[in-house]
């Protein structure tokens, strides 16, 4: 049940966060700075997206909340990560599945040689609430995606791209998230296949109140299920706002939705002028 907000205020609005990463740096391999003073908020079910290019700093985000960044010779340097209003940049990945936010990792990573049910049930692996309660989150999770319904007995290397990306997603789901870190969902699919992976994500949100965190370089498609999003350059945050507000702005539009209006501007003369005005104020 909700708490009371008086005056009207969505109580989004005024619910503490989700989650919370406070001015982050990160470091790889002791030497290479990556990420630089990155700050970000995902309200309780909310749909928040990371938008920018390849190599912009997005998955290196991801990794830095779900802590999987010591396998690759990273670590957060500077600043915190708060998930639930208790800092967590210190744990390890298990406990913070435990705790209930997991990531679904770019590529669409399944264990090829399990069949699409054998997937599934490797996402209750730290579940201690009995095989009851894991068979309805089981029949939860085809309900959601039909396809895997159909494949469950298949060995899921030989699945489509998009069934794979379902098995990854519905995997996570298994886990009974309250928040799931989303990275690059459409890369190498079908526009269509697309489309329906993200309106199952609209879905999750709305009925399961899953919160979502996803990177993503679709801009087009992230804003439009997103409520909020933060575009990141260079491994920094150099714009957000509401979903709406991006995708109105002029110059979202003109590199990163490939739509521009009135004089032509240079990108160097764009970046410089944001540069200004988010960092030398």
């Amino acid at each position: 049940m909700q708490s009371e907000v008086t005056q009207g205020t969505p109580a989004s609005e005024t619910a503490p966060p989700i989650l919370s990463v406070n001015n982050i740096e990160v470091i790889y391999d002791h030497v290479i700075l990556v990420l630089k003073g990155v700050s970000l908020t995902v309200q309780r079910g909310g749909i928040v997206a990371l938008l920018g290019a390849n190599g912009a700093g997005k998955t290196t985000t991801l990794k830095a909340v779900s802590n999987l960044l010591k396998a690759e010779r990273g670590d957060v340097t500077k600043g915190s990560i708060i998930f639930e209003g208790e800092r967590v940049d210190q744990l390890s990945p298990a406990d913070l599945v435990k705790r209930g936010c997991i990531q679904v990792m770019e590529g669409r990573h399944c264990f090829g040689h399990l069949t699409i049910e054998e997937n599934l049930l490797t996402g209750a692996f730290t579940r201690r609430d009995g095989g009851a309660a894991i068979k309805r989150d089981m029949e939860m999770v085809y309900n959601y995606f039909p396809r895997l319904r159909q494949r469950m007995k298949s060995q899921a290397g030989y699945t489509s791209g998009g069934e794979q990306q379902m098995c990854a997603i519905g995997r996570a789901l298994m886990s009974r998230p309250k928040m799931i870190l989303l990275d690059e969902p459409s890369m190498g699919l079908a526009p269509q296949v697309i489309e329906e992976i993200f309106e199952i994500v609209k879905d999750l949100n709305a009925k399961e109140g899953v919160s979502f965190l996803l990177a993503e370089q679709n801009t087009n498609m992230a804003l439009k299920y997103a409520t909020y999003g933060y575009i990141m350059e260079t491994g920094r945050i150099v714009m957000d706002g509401s979903a709406q507000s991006l995708r109105e702005n002029e110059d979202v539009k003109e590199f990163y939705l490939g739509v521009s209006e009135g004089d032509k501007k240079s990108f160097r003369e764009v970046k410089s002028y944001k540069r200004r005005k988010r960092w030398l104020a």
